[in-house]
């Protein structure tokens, strides 16, 4: 039976533990800041040193999700913590949300193993509380490798060599005042995208497709025939037998060569399916930033906003628009704006990083969330459509649904009226092929008709392009040229 008379001394001993938590704590924040001022000021190099551990326990898994129990004090959204399995494994693991003073956290892993009780650790540092492990020891021993988003080779290669410079992979855009501008116009070796997607450097541009469309494909051309200094691809939930295929295949020993693949396969877990695109952005700004032209392929945005969706689902988050919640459309700009010009620097130079987002268009649907978004937030879009890729034009791109919002301040006065009536000509052609191919269709009615009749199927024929060849701006302009050059004069045009 509770005695009452032992209640005073009980209420005393809680108050006691609370005292010396609160004193333990307060100690700990001042040994931090102390050793970060004293840091800041001897070496930045040594500001991330660790200065003490915390130490928590599983309560509960459930799902994704790991909820976690003393770790409330100096965590936030965004670290990343250890546990220990019940086989002595240590798992990397990021706490997601808090909730009722608990930490939920998901694992970079599987959590097989991961049980009620199983200790957790995060380690404490003098500034900046997520230290090395959040950022990337990128140099130029990259280029030509393929690595997972925490770094590591995975091309069997060797180690990567080691780097003093650490490259964070959450790091925020350049400040919108200190930004380049867009650089001269860049040549990507593909006679659609030259002609009338035509890229400047820094510029970043959306890749619209369904599945098996030919995207992979494109971006391999790019990737081997853009005028660049370093690509940088990133695979982000792609199928783990065409890895092998893309790099062998679409890429090719010259494209490579001068690549670095960061990759993490459709069975990753979510937050490694994340940091894959977090991670590509942060190697070419390091590249960038070295005021390198730097090329940036990423496959795709869609597979890295399911990524977000699943962790922001495990948090809690409600859906809203077509099961994905709202922290997904809040991180696409954040992501996105990264890309594009370099920060100024004293000279005013800076280094540019032009970017190709692929996005998987579900059910082909133009107007599906992510695609609208994406769409929204880029310079410009090229779409890819199932029907031409079925007429075998490859690639497969809708001139007259593409754009680049650079256009008009890259190209020539007569390149631009060139490519101005290509698209008309496409455009009437569009409307009146049915009716050639049914019969119906009578000459000498509409002049502009009939030119789209003589002249559509030779640029139709124009655009198709294998994908080992590589076709200049100056001579994808001057093909062109020759075949308007047939319609001269007529309808008052003058090639």
């Amino acid at each position: 039976m509770f005695d009452p008379l032992f209640l005073p001394d009980i209420e005393a001993q809680c108050r006691d533990v609370q005292e010396r938590h609160v004193m333990l704590s307060v100690q700990l924040s001042r040994q931090r800041d102390i050793i970060t001022a004293l840091t800041s000021v001897i070496h930045p190099a040594i500001a991330d040193a660790p200065i003490g551990e915390l130490l928590g326990r599983v309560v509960d898994v459930s799902g994704l999700c790991v909820t976690v129990t003393g770790m409330t004090l100096f965590t936030a959204v965004g670290d990343q913590i250890r546990i220990r399995t019940l086989d002595g494994r240590d798992v990397l693991a990021e706490i997601i949300a808090f909730r009722h003073g608990q930490a939920l956290a998901m694992t970079y892993e599987s959590i097989e193993g991961i049980g009620a009780g199983c200790p957790v650790f995060h380690v404490l540092h003098g500034h900046g509380q997520q230290g090395a492990s959040s950022s990337l020891a990128v140099n130029k021993s990259w280029i030509g490798r393929v690595v997972d988003p925490m770094g590591q080779p995975l091309d069997g290669k060797g180690p990567l060599l080691p780097s003093a410079i650490r490259q964070q992979r959450h790091a925020p855009p350049p400040e919108a005042a200190g930004r380049a501008r867009l650089g001269p116009r860049i040549d990507l070796g593909i006679k659609a995208l030259n002609l009338f997607t035509t890229c400047r450097q820094g510029q970043r541009l959306g890749l619209f497709a369904g599945s098996g469309v030919g995207k992979s494909t494109l971006m391999g051309m790019l990737a081997r025939e853009t005028t660049c200094d370093v690509t940088v691809i990133s695979l982000v939930g792609e199928r783990g037998r065409e890895v092998r295929e893309f790099m062998e295949d679409d890429l090719g020993p010259e494209g490579l060569a001068k690549s670095v693949l960061v990759v993490a396969t459709s069975d990753s877990s979510a937050l490694m399916r994340r940091e894959a695109a977090y991670s590509a952005m942060a190697v070419a700004e390091y590249f960038r930033d070295q005021g390198k032209s730097v090329l940036l392929l990423m496959d795709s945005v869609t597979r890295f906003c399911q990524a977000l969706r699943e962790i922001g689902l495990s948090a809690g988050e409600v859906p809203a628009t077509r099961g994905y919640p709202p922290s997904v459309f809040a991180t696409l700009p954040r992501l996105l704006e990264r890309a594009g010009p370099g920060a100024l620097d004293e000279k005013g130079r800076a280094g540019q990083m032009t970017a190709f987002f692929s996005v998987l268009v579900e059910g082909d649907d133009q107007n599906e969330p992510v695609t609208d978004t994406v769409r929204g937030i880029l310079d410009g879009h090229v779409v890819l459509e199932r029907s031409i890729a079925e007429s075998g034009r490859y690639p497969a791109i809708n001139i007259l649904r593409s754009l680049s919002r650079s256009v008009p301040g890259c190209n020539s006065e007569d390149e631009n009226e060139l490519t101005v009536r290509a698209r008309r000509l496409l455009s009437q052609w569009e409307e009146v092929r049915d009716l050639v191919r049914l019969g119906a269709y009578k000459a000498g009615n509409d002049p502009e008709a009939d030119l789209a009749v003589q002249l559509g199927p030779q640029l139709e024929e124009f655009l198709i392009q294998k994908k080992t060849e590589c076709v200049s701006l100056e001579d994808a302009f001057a093909g062109l040229r020759q075949i308007l050059s047939q319609g001269e004069g007529s309808n008052g045009y003058a090639a």
